[in-house]
C-alpha cells in the first residue's frame, strides 16, 4: 500500500501541473490575506492578529485545490487501462482506496504548510509580540484537516467514476460545493425551524464552522470520520462494480 501511495505523491510532481496547482493555490491565498484591500480577510487592514480569514477563504480555494488534486487519481488508471491491473495486485480494493485517499490528503497537507508562515508573521506583528491565540488556530487548522478528508474522499469518488480528468474535475467541484453550501441554501427555502436546522446539519459548513473557531466538539468529529468512511466506501463499490 505504501508503494502506490508513493507512487501517487511523486506521481502528482512529477510534472509541472502540480507545481502550477499548489503555487496558484497559495498565491490566491496570499493575495487574499495580505495584498488585496477593502476585503474582509485582509490581515493588514483589519488591525488584528488573527487568522480567520484563512480559515474562511480556504474551504472556497479547496473547491478548486482538491479537485485538482484528485481528478488523475483513479481517471487516469481508467483511461490508460492500468486500473485493471491495479485491481488484480496484492492490494485489496479498500487498500488501493484508502492508498489514494491518503496520498492526496498529504498533498493538500504540503500546499497547507506554508501558510503557517501566516502564523509567525501576525505573532510578530502583535502588541505585545506573540499575543496570539495559539490554541485556537491550532484548533481550526484541525478543522481544516477534517474538511480537507472530506474534500478528498468525495474527489476520489468522482475520480472514480470517470475516465476524463476534466470531467473528473468538474463533478468533484460540484459535488464539493453542493455539501459545502448545497444543504445551507435548502434548509433556507422555508423549512419549519426543525427541518431546516436537521437539512443544515447533513452538510459540511455547520460543522466545519464550529471546528474552525477552535472548538472541537465530538459531534462534529464523528461528522466527518463518517462522512469521509461513507465516500471512501462508495468509491470501493464503484472498484468492485467495474469486476462485474
Amino acid at each position: 500500500m505504501y508503494s502506490l501511495f508513493k507512487k501517487e505523491v511523486n506521481g502528482f510532481f512529477s510534472g509541472l501541473s502540480g507545481y502550477v496547482v499548489v503555487m496558484v493555490f497559495l498565491a490566491a491565498m496570499g493575495l487574499l490575506l495580505w495584498v488585496l484591500p477593502g476585503t474582509d480577510f485582509n490581515i493588514l487592514e483589519n488591525g488584528y492578529a488573527t487568522m480567520d480569514g484563512l480559515f474562511i477563504v480556504s474551504p472556497w480555494l479547496f473547491l478548486f485545490l482538491i479537485p485538482a488534486i484528485t481528478m488523475r487519481m483513479f481517471a487516469e488508471e481508467n483511461k490508460t487501462g492500468t486500473i485493471e491491473l491495479l485491481m488484480t495486485s496484492p492490494l485489496t480494493d479498500f487498500q488501493v482506496v484508502f492508498a489514494k485517499y491518503l496520498a492526496g490528503v498529504v498533498l493538500v497537507l504540503i500546499a497547507l504548510i506554508p501558510t503557517l508562515i501566516y502564523y509567525f508573521s501576525i505573532s510578530r506583528f502583535a502588541s505585545p509580540a506573540g499575543n496570539v491565540d495559539t490554541a485556537g488556530i491550532a484548533g481550526s487548522y484541525l478543522g481544516l484537516l477534517f474538511l480537507c478528508s472530506g474534500f478528498v474522499a468525495i474527489g476520489n469518488f468522482a475520480s472514480a467514476i470517470s475516465n476524463n480528468q476534466i470531467v473528473s474535475f468538474i463533478i468533484a467541484m460540484l459535488m464539493c460545493f453542493f455539501f459545502y453550501s448545497g444543504f445551507d441554501f435548502i434548509s433556507r427555502i422555508g423549512f419549519p425551524v426543525l427541518i431546516s436546522n436537521l437539512i443544515s446539519q447533513i452538510g459540511i459548513s455547520n460543522h466545519y464552522a464550529s471546528l474552525s473557531r477552535g472548538v472541537i466538539d465530538t459531534r462534529d468529529v464523528i461528522y466527518f470520520f463518517t462522512f469521509t468512511a461513507f465516500f471512501l466506501l462508495l468509491t470501493k463499490f464503484i472498484l468492485e462494480k467495474r469486476k462485474w
